[in-house]
């Protein structure tokens, strides 16, 4: 497989499960049905048992996935898409950062429901070692302010999960704005 996983249940043999029972059936199913489909294939997964199971498929990224999977990318992004439209992806070489990442959404009070916006949010400046996504920001009398319901996030690195996530919840604890929620929970069930 070559993947590393920093989930702890996530060891070779659950990764042998999830490439041979999923990701295979899924790519000779486009074949077989003659779909050259081109872009990304997300596969929501759950872990019942000790096997793994699709929950959903997307063909998009989506918060929070996309802020963790992205910055363990070191291939450049142009070249993966131009390799993608040109058919040749399969001479792409993929180096991905061993290192976990996690990422912690910071949600407008109100959320999912109807929620506040024209918050102002202070503190991005002062997170130094973790990523801030801006997701439902805009500015507003020079003032970043809420503007959505997934406002941000904040993404960190780490030798194993754990690490990560005390780090963006570090990066977290930096941030303000009015009514923001966040999860504390995460990671517990792992």
């Amino acid at each position: 497989m070559g993947a590393i996983s920093p989930v702890p249940f996530a060891n070779e043999e659950f990764m042998a499960k999830i490439h041979d029972r999923i990701i295979e059936p899924t790519v000779r199913g486009l074949e077989k049905d003659n779909l050259p489909y081109k872009g990304f294939i997300f596969i929501g997964l759950i872990k019942v048992g000790n096997d793994p199971k699709v929950i959903e498929y997307n063909v998009r990224m989506g918060d929070p996935e996309t802020e963790v999977v992205l910055p363990r990318l070191k291939t450049d992004f142009v070249e993966i898409f131009k390799a993608v439209a040109n058919g040749t992806l399969d001479q792409v070489p993929f180096e991905i950062d061993s290192r976990a990442a996690t990422t912690v959404m910071n949600v407008a009070g109100g959320y999912p429901e109807a929620y506040n916006k024209g918050d102002e949010i202070t503190g991005i400046d002062a997170v130094t070692d973790q990523i801030v996504f801006q997701a439902g920001t805009t500015l507003k009398g020079g003032k970043i302010v809420t503007n959505g319901g997934r406002v941000l996030a904040v993404t960190a690195f780490g030798t194993d999960f754990r690490e990560a996530l005390q780090s963006s919840y570090e990066g977290v604890s930096k941030i303000q704005f009015k009514d923001r929620y966040y999860r504390t929970d995460l990671g517990f069930d792992l």
